[in-house]
């Protein structure tokens, strides 16, 4: 409940807290994608190898693995302002430490404090926005700040070349400190202190659940990279499925355990949450794919192969004005499994492109593909929240947030799998046809998630409308 001086807050929040949530949104998927084409530099500059660079990305990748399940306890427990400023704070002190490391092992110990605020910016700023807005404005609402968080990640590649080649790969880092305090001022304005009760902190199931979820993670790291042993993936995954049955019979006999599995009986939340993972297996691997068969299969610069990336950008944020009509005309489950088929068969073109193939027509395939990315992810993330209540609303969010992390080593981990092994694997295809073969396999995975979203009614979602 909100205390009595919180309640001008409220009614500020009303119009203003989107802004602050999509601040968040930004910054996170900014600082997620930006740090890629500047880790060449940032090891030059270091003097390590551009491998020996890829512990920063694990690092990061594992701490927010550890710290996402913590979050909704946290701010239900000490306020969703109050975490939400602090979890922005660690994150613009992780990335000034970043930016003044001069050896890997500094970079990483930043690394690691930007992560921890990293896990709780969107979770906590999400949670707010639950508990905010009723369910007829929910749509809309997270419509407006998934733009943001599009935005970022596909803004992230191109702006980080962009600042390490025209400033230095320092800034990558330090253009996060000036939104982050916008960010914290706004929060402490507007946000309201939202708290609930919470039970004793579950820190045992927080080390069986995190490390669980450590060790998959770990795996999806080490899987696509050939110097690792197979025994090593095997048992990271035997030791995952291990620690997830001891979280298993720990939540069964705790009576408010971190992250509570009964939610899950949630239907749409099911539904939301394994149609969106297996959906993101499909498309998260192609913002890395298409600069790579566009650079070494066919021949071009890295600027321009980033930059056909752009007209997927502009189509997310134009679609989005129409994004609430189209859900209402239509309806959830005929937009999500229609919309899947459409990314397939887009990915499924993508596979018979050539060298010869005009700029044009990767543009038309681009702004297609963010059109139908766009309608997918405001459809997906909404519907999964739709049946959350105020005391649901924190262990759903927390799972959404979860599946979306792991979702992104997933997409990447299993295109760059398939592409290895259909060009040195057991297939051993010349590189057009393992890109070819890649798409297609990509494309199989996201046309099969709308099967999983056909398991929704036709009044599913209504009263987000």
């Amino acid at each position: 409940m909100l205390d009595i001086k919180e309640e001008k807050k409220e009614q500020n929040a009303v119009h203003l807290l989107p802004w602050v949530t999509a601040i968040a949104m930004f910054i996170q998927s900014l600082d997620g994608t930006i740090l890629n084409t500047s880790l060449p530099s940032i090891a030059g500059d270091m003097g390590y190898s551009p491998t020996e660079m890829h512990s920063v990305i694990v690092t990061y990748t594992l701490t927010l693995a550890m710290f996402i399940p913590l979050s909704g306890w946290l701010a239900d427990k000490f306020g969703t302002r109050t975490m939400f400023m602090i979890a922005v704070f660690l994150f613009i002190m992780g990335s000034l430490f970043c930016a003044l490391s001069t050896d890997l092992k500094l970079f990483n110990l930043a690394r690691v404090l930007q992560a921890v605020g990293a896990s709780m910016m969107v979770p906590v700023a999400r949670l707010a926005i639950l508990y905010q807005y009723p369910k007829s404005e929910l749509l809309k609402t997270m419509n407006f700040i998934t733009v943001f968080g599009l935005l970022g990640m596909v803004a992230g590649p191109s702006l980080g070349g962009f600042l390490s080649d025209n400033l230095s790969w320092h800034w990558i880092f330090l253009v996060n400190i000036p939104i982050g305090l916008i960010g914290i001022s706004m929060a402490y304005k507007i946000m309201p202190n939202f708290k609930h009760a919470v039970g004793r902190f579950d820190f045992r199931g927080l080390m069986y659940f995190s490390l669980a979820l450590i060790s998959i993670t770990l795996v999806l790291e080490l899987i696509g990279d050939e110097r690792t042993h197979m025994i090593v993936i095997l048992s990271l995954l035997f030791l995952s499925g291990l620690l997830s049955l001891f979280y298993y019979i720990h939540y069964k006999r705790t009576e408010k355990p971190i992250i509570d599995l009964h939610l899950l009986n949630i239907r749409t939340l099911k539904i939301g949450l394994v149609g969106s993972l297996i959906t993101r297996l499909g498309i998260g691997g192609l913002p890395l794919l298409l600069p790579l068969m566009l650079q070494t299969s066919f021949g071009y610069s890295a600027s321009v192969s980033g930059l056909l990336l752009l007209p997927s950008a502009l189509s997310n944020v134009a679609v989005k004005p129409f994004m609430v009509s189209i859900i209402k005309f239509f309806g959830y489950r005929t937009v999500l499994i229609s919309n899947t088929i459409l990314l397939g068969i887009i990915l499924i073109i993508l596979g018979f492109v050539t060298k010869e193939t005009p700029i044009g027509y990767y543009i038309l395939l681009m702004i297609f593909y963010g059109t139908f990315t766009s309608i997918q992810m405001s459809a997906m993330n909404t519907i999964t929240l739709s049946d959350l209540d105020q005391d649901t609303a924190s262990g759903g969010n927390t799972m959404l947030v979860i599946m979306q992390q792991l979702s992104v080593s997933f997409g990447v981990s299993v295109s760059s799998l398939a592409l290895s092994l259909f060009q040195s694997g057991i297939f051993n295809l010349n590189t057009d046809k393992a890109f070819k073969y890649t798409f297609i396999t990509l494309a199989v995975f996201t046309i099969l998630s709308s099967y999983t979203f056909s398991k929704l009614s036709k009044t599913d979602g209504e009263g987000y409308m």
